[in-house]
């Protein structure tokens, strides 16, 4: 993986993760882009690879042929790499991955535009595109690239952010417990949609209400969460959730109880769906060029302006 950004130096992000910089080469210690992935250097002499060790493999394995297309700066964990490329830059420290998290978590926190942060078993990578379609006209979104919603991704997806966006939206997935306080920190959203909850991962958790809980550590500095009531359980977590701030604001909606968004008529007909709701007191309707009951379900979480 590879994400651009402005150009900050090499010894910055070391002082900034209090930890020990070699300098080798001060002619190239600025950064534009960070690397996780060795297949996706574009413009070596602006990159900083970070040597992530994964259960599969060891990215400090690939330091020499990243060396080789002319990267330069590495974070790395094992030092007895560093004699071997003594024209490079590398920045130290126990756990590369921690450092990639904290890097984009300090970068967030220089933007106060506001963020959101979609959760859920299914339904994460559609609900974000379609709400950039609906807000792509009015405002400079930042998204996250295609599924990069993991420990590694969400990073990388922040990243992104710059003084040109005014809103962004990324996404967050979880595969066992301690995960999403790590995210949350790096995203810090305004507004939370926790989509659905399934059977994914499930091996990884004591029970389904403990992966719920999981997922809802993501808003628990939230302004906002938009949520379905026709799932019971994240419901009852939420009504539970000590962690979630007292003011939240909840936008729920539902087919089959009492909630903000009131699901009526469902209308399928010619590869197009009618779906008729109450918000508010006022009869909406809407059209989408979709059937399956996945679309029809992303409508309703990621459409409630549709409503408004």
């Amino acid at each position: 993986m590879k994400v651009q950004h402005e150009t900050i130096s090499s010894n910055a992000i070391a002082g900034l993760l209090n930890c020990k910089f070699i300098c080798n080469n001060p002619e190239t210690i600025l950064i534009k882009y960070l690397l996780t992935d060795s297949r996706k250097v574009v413009s070596p002499q602006v990159s900083l690879f970070f040597a992530i060790k994964g259960d599969r493999r060891d990215g400090h394995e690939f330091i020499a042929d990243l060396h080789q297309t002319g990267v330069r700066n590495f974070v790395v964990s094992d030092a007895s790499v560093i004699e071997k490329f003594p024209d490079s830059n590398f920045i130290i420290i126990a756990d590369t991955l921690s450092a990639l998290q904290q890097i984009a978590a300090h970068h967030r926190r220089a933007f106060s535009f506001p963020v959101v942060a979609i959760t859920g078993s299914n339904g994460k990578t559609i609900v974000k595109e379609w709400l950039y379609q609906l807000l792509r006209e009015d405002h400079h979104i930042v998204r996250s690239p295609k599924s990069y919603n993991s420990q590694i991704g969400v990073p990388l997806s922040v990243w992104q952010m710059n003084v040109e966006n005014d809103l962004a939206i990324f996404e967050a997935g979880i595969s066992e417990r301690g995960e999403m306080q790590k995210l949350e920190e790096i995203i810090q959203p305004e507004t939370g949609i926790f989509t659905n909850i399934g059977s994914a991962h499930d091996e990884n958790f004591s029970s389904l209400s403990e992966k719920v809980d999981e997922k809802l550590m993501l808003f628990r500095h939230c302004k906002n969460l938009i949520y379905c009531k026709d799932y019971h359980l994240i419901t009852d977590e939420i009504n539970k959730a000590t962690f979630l701030r007292e003011s939240l604001n909840l936008f729920t909606w539902s087919s089959k109880l009492k909630a903000d968004l009131q699901i009526g008529r469902i209308a399928k007909n010619n590869g197009e769906t009618e779906i008729q709701g109450i918000f508010k007191n006022r009869f909406n309707s809407i059209t989408i060029p979709f059937t399956d009951d996945a679309s029809i379900e992303t409508q309703f979480i990621a459409g409630p302006l549709c409503f408004l």
